[in-house]
């Protein structure tokens, strides 16, 4: 510790000043300290909380932390078959491309010979197998006319399909356009892919200029299901973040029973909402309670699964006031929102009433836990959205319709890292939605994008 300098020598104007600095010191130091005692307190009052876990909070699956699994006692016997499945091996195929007969011509011990009564069938089981995959190179030659009589020049017409331009089909390009966003294999690995397996020799840059080709399908596709979603009833939300050329954007989902519009804005605000929805108002919103979600349609069904989860962590966390009452009520709810499709409207406005009942003697608790005080809050504005599924059975009481049409970006965030240009998110953002919308229809991935390459939409009548 420095000694004290001596002051005598200081007039009293020097004094005043060193004082004054000192004073201006001593007021930092003081408002720092405030700062920092207000930290120590928030930081001791998060030590009694329990940890945030998939269970009780949003935290994404991906991050929480596993228990290791209790080892298993050995099995004594043959393994039993799964619930629901008598076993027995995979079944026989119904139109076998080769049939193999064997049979014995002499017995193997003394060599007599068998007649065709004597034979029993012993076994029967089938061996598949995949041909080798090649490249058909069909070579086009297309010849011009001269005529003699006004000097024109006539070009012969080419089939379908051979048309000048990349040398590609639509087969090739909905192969590679499925594996690159389904299964996210990287440029490279998929030239590797096509020339190991297919033998087909293709470039990055002929992948990239292949898919840049196929924009318009996919655009002409999505203004399609852009008009349907933007006639639609009810409207199921959700987001989640992705990246763009280093910079941190958000995959918005819109979606129903119907269609699936997926797309890859920078910003999270509510103007996405509006530029999707181009002044559209639905009779139903569903979605969590993100303020940028709130206020788009008529009625709104708030996603009870996240409210389940944070009545969770309230009660991890010491609420055994309000939280456990709410989310026994909110368990109820599930039970009823799975027997809507078979409930008459009747009965379903006399469960509302009854739970509405429920919820008014739960918000008559007085929890003196934060967390449970901070839920009775929360309810208290939005009780009026809790069980709008009951008088609308085609809404569920979630958005987890939402969340797995968003559990596809978050694999391919994970596995690529995430975009390096904008045509290609936006490209992505159109696939996600071909996808999604032939999902209902019953159409997997891939026929889904040679439909939209070959200009069939993926959308149901009407």
């Amino acid at each position: 510790m420095t000694e004290l300098p001596d002051l005598t020598c200081l007039s009293h104007d020097e004094k005043d000043a060193l004082i004054r600095a000192l004073w201006a010191h001593v007021q930092m130091l003081t408002t720092q300290v405030q700062i920092l005692t207000s930290r120590v307190a928030e930081f001791e009052s998060k030590l009694g909380e329990p940890p945030k876990t998939p269970d009780n909070s949003s935290v994404p699956p991906s991050q929480g932390k596993k228990a290791n699994r209790a080892d298993k006692p050995k099995r004594e016997g043959p393994r039993k078959g799964s619930l629901g499945r008598k076993g027995g091996g995979r079944l026989l195929a119904e139109n076998p491309d080769e049939m193999v007969m064997a049979r014995p011509m002499c017995c193997a011990h003394c060599q007599a010979a068998f007649h065709a009564d004597d034979h029993t069938l012993a076994a029967r089981y089938d061996k598949i197998d995949l041909p080798k995959v090649k490249p058909v190179v069909t070579r086009v030659e297309q010849y011009a006319g001269h005529c003699q009589g006004c000097g024109g020049t006539t070009l012969a017409p080419l089939p379908d399909g051979l048309e000048p331009g990349s040398p590609f089909s639509l087969n090739i390009v909905g192969l590679a356009i499925y594996l690159r966003f389904t299964h996210a294999i990287s440029y490279r690995r998929l030239c590797r892919l096509m020339a190991e397996l297919f033998d087909l020799a293709i470039s990055q840059g002929a992948l990239d200029a292949t898919f840049r080709r196929a924009m318009p399908r996919f655009d002409a596709e999505i203004g399609a299901i852009l008009a349907r979603l933007r006639r639609a009833r009810v409207v199921c939300c959700d987001e989640t973040s992705v990246r763009v050329a280093g910079k941190t954007c958000w995959d918005w989902v819109f979606q129903n029973g119907e269609v699936v519009i997926h797309v890859i804005r920078h910003s999270r605000g509510a103007r996405v909402v509006g530029e999707v929805m181009d002044g559209h108002r639905p009779a139903i919103w569903v979605s969590d309670l993100y303020s940028a979600q709130q206020g788009h349609a008529a009625g709104w069904q708030i996603c009870l699964a996240h409210q389940l989860r944070d009545c969770t962590f309230a009660i991890e966390a010491g609420d055994a006031i309000f939280a456990p009452r709410m989310k026994a009520l909110l368990l109820r709810a599930f039970v009823l929102a799975r027997r809507r499709h078979h409930l008459a409207a009747s009965t379903r406005r006399q469960y509302r009433q009854r739970l509405e009942r429920e919820l008014d003697a739960v918000m008559a608790l007085a929890p003196t836990q934060r967390d449970g005080r901070r839920l009775r809050k929360r309810y208290g504005k939005l009780r009026g959205h809790l069980f709008t599924f009951l008088d609308h059975p085609e809404v569920g009481a979630d958005n987890n319709a939402s969340e797995r049409e968003l559990r596809p970006t978050a694999t391919y965030r994970k596995v690529t890292g995430g975009f390096r240009s904008d045509w290609g998110k936006d490209l992505f953002a159109a696939f996600r939605s071909v996808v999604g919308t032939a999902a209902r229809q019953g159409i997997d991935a891939y026929q889904a994008v040679r439909m939209t390459l070959s200009g069939q939409s993926v959308l149901a009548p009407g």
